[in-house]
Formats: C-alpha cells, structure tokens, sequence
C-alpha cells in the first residue's frame, strides 16, 4: 500500500492517549509512593519511640501530650501557607523537595541530642518539613489520580507509605534489642533511608517535571454547595483528628505502665502501620465504587481504639493498636482523595493547606487535652477520645449525602 507523501499521520485514539496517561500516572505514584516508604522509614521509625525517649530524658506525660499536639499544628498548621504558596508559584517540586529534606533529616539528629528540650525542638523541626511539602506533593497526586482513580491512586501511595511505616520502626525494634535499648544509636541508623528518599525524589523530579501534564480533564464536583461541603467535611475530619491521640502518648502509656518492653513499643506501632496500608488499600478501591460511606464505617470502627488501648493489658493493646492502624490508613488515604474532587486543580494546594491547618489545630487541642487528662485520669482520656470521634459521623453523613446529590468523586 502506499502512503501519499504529505498525508497526515493518524492522531493516537482517545483509548490510547487514556492508556498512555493511566500508564504514566501509576508510575509517577509508585515513584512517590518509593519516596514516601524511605521517609516512613525514617520518621515513622523515629516516631515509634520519641514517647519513651522523651519519658527517658525526664518529660511528663503533660510535656509529651503538648508536644505531639503542637508539632502536629506545626504539620498540619504550616500547610496553610505552604499550599497558598505552591499555587501561587507553581514551584510544587522545590516545595516538595525543601520539605522533605526537612522532615527526614531532622529525626537523625535527635542521636545527638542529650535532653528533651533539645529532642523537641527537632521532633518539631521535622513536623514542619512535613507541613512545607505535604499540599504540593498532595496536589502534584492529584494530578496523576485523576485517571487511575482518586481512592485507588491515593490509597496505592498510602499503602507503600505506610509499608515504609512497618519497615522503619521494626528496624529500630532490632536495633534497640541488639543494643541494649540504645536509642541514639536507633535514631542514627535512620540515616539511611532518609538519604535514600532523598534521592528516589530527585530521581522523580527528573522524569516527572511536569505532573499536572497527567491529569485529564473531567468536569470537577464544583457546584455552588461546594464551599458549604468544603466546610463540614473540614469540621467532621476535626472531630475525628480532635479524638485521635497520637502515638507518642500511647506510647508514654507502653513505656510508663510496662505494657511491653521498649523494643515492644516499636513492633506495636508497625503493627498498626502494617494494617494502615492494608486498609489504604482496600478502602482506596472502595471509595472509587461507593463514597464517603467508607470513610464513616472505618470512622467509627477505629473509634475504640482509646479503651483498648488505655485500659487494658498487652492482649488488648495489640487490639487497639489494629483499630489505630485502620483509622490512619482511612484518615491519610480517603480524606485526601475526597477532596482532591471538591476544588479546582489550580486551587487543590491550597485547599489542602487550608483543611490541613483545620484539622491540625483539632488535632493539637485534643493531643494537648488528652496528655492533661492522662496525668489525671485515664478514662476521662478514654471518654474524650471516643466521643470526640463519634461525634464526627453525622457530619460526614450529611457531606456524604450532599456529594450524592451533586456528584459522585469516584465516577466517571
């Protein structure tokens, strides 16, 4: 057959442009999805026992409540001008790059430190890296969802987060068994991956510089009622982050009541971050099919996590740290792909800073609170933190039902 000479070369088909765009969006998530598990790896594993060490260098329960309260404010506080400033510029991959480099490099340093104000000061230092990169690189998964679905892209990055955030703090179980409870020398190692998130970032920057180039266009769930929505499901999300103690109290709990030993501590919170990522996973898939709804049943199942955990032995501790892991899973995957469809995709950094700064200033009253309350009674903690977090379903039921009637966010 010929082919006349100046006949133009046929445009590549809907399906196949669909294809390509699918194809290159899963590869960019795994490759943040790579950075996230070294991170994981690193501040996670660093977070697994910051409870104890703190109680080591001669914190009270008060200090350590305060302190996880305030360095999530910082995390979630700071996202506000983060993500104002990511739309603004569009530098989302030198944002992404500062913060991270933060976030990790501060946890090996607390090796050198010698007293808990000093500890502090980078457990804080850390938070903020966290706050500086969260809203762009949040926006640049976006981006790539748009295709692969919003639940299944967020759930997938979430998954291989959280398996960095099993994998980080079994190292320093090892390293605190092997080293007599050593926990500078834990905290060094983490060295390690922090370089190597580092680096995996740089690697995808260099293939990726462009992620909004991924996303299709579809009509976004924009209606008059958004902002309205935006708002509940803003306050809903605070009731749940108001209710949910950190694991540096819980772990102040293990290591104050000798629930287990201190390289116990570090194995109880992978085994919460092991069941984050299963159920990133799976409630990442459910979401593409059924909605919020997935996010209220999870909401309220996790919500007994604070008894089992406060209240009870080792037996119910492990149970408790289970319902623990399914809550954060839901929170760090499906909170975030729910509004990624309620906000322009010029506009997404921002809105995440602002719901991020919303729900870490309920995250930071109820951490502070809860450390009051452990010092003073046990179950008055336990009674907060569970009415806290059941108060938030009805909410999110009315934002569900609201989303209903304008747009489903995982329809096409």
């Amino acid at each position: 057959m010929t082919i006349r000479s100046g006949s133009p070369v046929p445009a590549a088909s809907g399906a196949a442009r669909r294809t390509l765009s699918q194809g290159s969006a899963i590869r960019f998530v795994i490759f943040l999805g790579l950075v996230s598990l070294f991170a994981d790896m690193t501040y996670e594993g660093g977070r697994s026992i910051t409870g104890p060490y703190l109680e080591l260098l001669g914190a009270s329960a008060t200090v350590v409540g305060v302190v996880a309260g305030i360095g999530e404010l910082l995390g979630y506080g700071l996202r506000l001008a983060s993500g104002y400033l990511s739309d603004r510029t569009g530098r989302y991959w030198t944002i992404t790059i500062v913060g991270y480099a933060i976030n990790v490099l501060a946890i090996p340093a607390l090796a050198l430190t010698g007293n808990w104000p000093a500890a502090v000061a980078l457990m804080m230092l850390e938070r903020t890296g966290k706050a500086v990169r969260k809203p762009a690189r949040d926006a640049m998964l976006a981006h790539a969802s748009s295709e692969m679905g919003r639940g299944w892209g967020f759930g997938l990055h979430e998954a291989m987060d959280q398996t960095g955030a099993l994998i980080g703090p079994l190292i320093v179980a090892l390293v605190l068994h092997a080293r007599g409870g050593q926990y500078r020398v834990a905290f060094a190692v983490l060295i390690v991956p922090a370089l190597l998130a580092v680096t995996v970032l740089l690697m995808a920057r260099a293939q990726y510089p462009r992620p909004a180039d991924l996303e299709v266009k579809h009509a976004e769930f924009q209606t008059r009622g958004v902002p309205h929505t935006f708002w509940m499901y803003a306050v809903g999300s605070a009731l749940i982050a108001a209710g949910y103690a950190d694991f540096p109290l819980i772990a102040y709990h293990f290591a104050k009541a000798s629930i287990v030993t201190p390289a116990g501590i570090p194995i109880l919170y992978a085994v919460a971050m092991g069941t984050a990522g299963i159920t990133a996973l799976a409630a990442g898939r459910l979401f593409d099919r059924v909605g919020l709804p997935v996010l209220i049943g999870a909401a309220a199942l996790a919500a007994a996590f604070a008894p089992l955990v406060f209240l009870g032995g080792v037996t119910l501790a492990v149970a408790g740290m289970v319902l623990w892991g399914i809550g954060m899973g839901v929170q760090d995957s499906i909170l975030r792909a729910a509004l990624a469809a309620m906000v322009a995709a010029d506009r997404r950094a921002a809105a995440y800073g602002v719901f991020d700064t919303v729900f870490g200033g309920a995250w930071f009253v109820g951490s502070a609170l809860m450390g009051v309350l452990y010092d003073r009674s046990r179950l008055a903690l336990v009674a907060f933190s569970v009415v806290a977090q059941l108060a938030a379903l009805p909410v999110l039921f009315l934002v569900a039902r609201q989303m209903r009637r304008t747009s489903s966010p995982g329809s096409r």
